[in-house]
């Protein structure tokens, strides 16, 4: 019998009753797949970073400092990243393993170490998941970060409750986009992205995916998640914007036909920073993966290229160290 969706709900336009869809038409092609690893073996891609893998390492990697108690955040590799607003610690796509794979000895190695492991974090008191991917969702963080934080409270996406319950997390709510909730003094909001989940040859587009927008008194964070470019992003900077800091994928882009869909590129990522009016962007979903044909010391050099191009100030949208951190303002009227 045919899986139906049991969030389905006519009235909006991203439910299916078969599960979810993006706003925008973006259907692969049957072979697509097949013919971007053939393309990738052939042209032997990604190439390795200019200088080599150690030199790399040793450029844009530091081991994460979580000393004090002002407001910071910190990016911890890939999509995960760790903000505290007024002693309250907040935990993006926690993806801190040696591989991001539904097996521990095959798929996606990392390359660069995360800037923190689970044993070296402070307290985590919510955790954000944007989607179901393996890169984003990984089952031995997320086991790991249970022993050591059961207090914490984990926000996801609709149709992936049942997941977190099932490896015995109690403290989770769902959402469907822009829905929010409020804990502890902060506002979540589930927002749109253009991209799609899957964990297994079952589950295709079962549970949605998405952003998260974190306001806390008159400060107002936004996280990407994964995605590709849509007009409909704007709606986001219009309903809840501007941005005083926001996090924004510019990796695993390459090569454009296939990746445009569901990964922005470096030039989309300022479009985004520009159009969504955040005052402040770091990059993000870069460096520690292989998951594309671009090459891990790409990305970083092509957004001051893109910055360039767009007239957008470079001290505006910064690349950071893995473990590095931004120091952020005193927060009004939180609390």
């Amino acid at each position: 019998m045919p899986w139906k969706n049991p969030y389905y709900d006519p009235n909006k336009p991203h439910h299916t009753p078969s599960g979810f869809q993006n706003l925008d038409e973006n259907a692969r092609r049957f072979g697509d797949v097949r013919r971007w690893q053939r393309e990738r073996r052939a042209n032997k891609l990604p190439k390795a970073p200019a200088q080599g893998y150690e030199a790399f390492r040793a450029q844009w990697w530091q081991a994460a400092d979580f000393s004090g108690t002002g407001n910071a955040a910190w990016w911890l590799g890939h999509a995960s990243l760790l903000l505290r607003l007024d002693g309250q610690t907040i935990l993006t796509d926690p993806a801190l393993s040696d591989r991001v794979s539904p097996v521990s000895f095959a798929g996606p190695r990392r390359l660069l170490p995360p800037g923190a492991t689970v044993a070296t974090l402070p307290r985590i008191d919510i955790v954000l998941i944007s989607h179901s991917h393996y890169d984003h969702l990984d089952k031995p963080s997320i086991r790991k970060l249970l022993a050591r934080f059961p207090d914490a409270t984990y926000l996801v996406p609709i149709g992936l409750a049942a997941w977190m319950r099932a490896r015995g997390i109690s403290r989770v709510q769902e959402l469907d986009w822009w829905d929010n909730t409020e804990i502890g003094g902060s506002t979540f909001t589930f927002v749109p992205a253009q991209h799609w989940t899957q964990r297994t040859l079952w589950d295709r587009n079962r549970s949605l995916w998405g952003g998260w927008v974190v306001r806390r008194g008159d400060f107002r964070f936004y996280f990407t998640g994964d995605t590709g470019y849509t007009r409909h992003l704007t709606e986001i900077g219009d309903r809840l914007g501007p941005f005083d800091l926001a996090a924004i994928p510019i990796g695993a882009y390459e090569p454009r036909w296939f990746m445009q869909t569901q990964h922005i590129d470096p030039s989309q990522a300022v479009q985004i920073h520009r159009e969504l009016r955040c005052r402040h962007s770091f990059a993000i979903h870069w460096g520690a993966f292989e998951l594309a044909d671009d090459a891990l010391d790409a990305p970083p050099e092509a957004l001051a290229a893109a910055m360039a191009d767009q007239g957008v100030d470079a001290a505006t949208f910064e690349v950071i160290r893995t473990g590095a951190r931004l120091d952020l303002p005193a927060i009004k009227g939180a609390g």
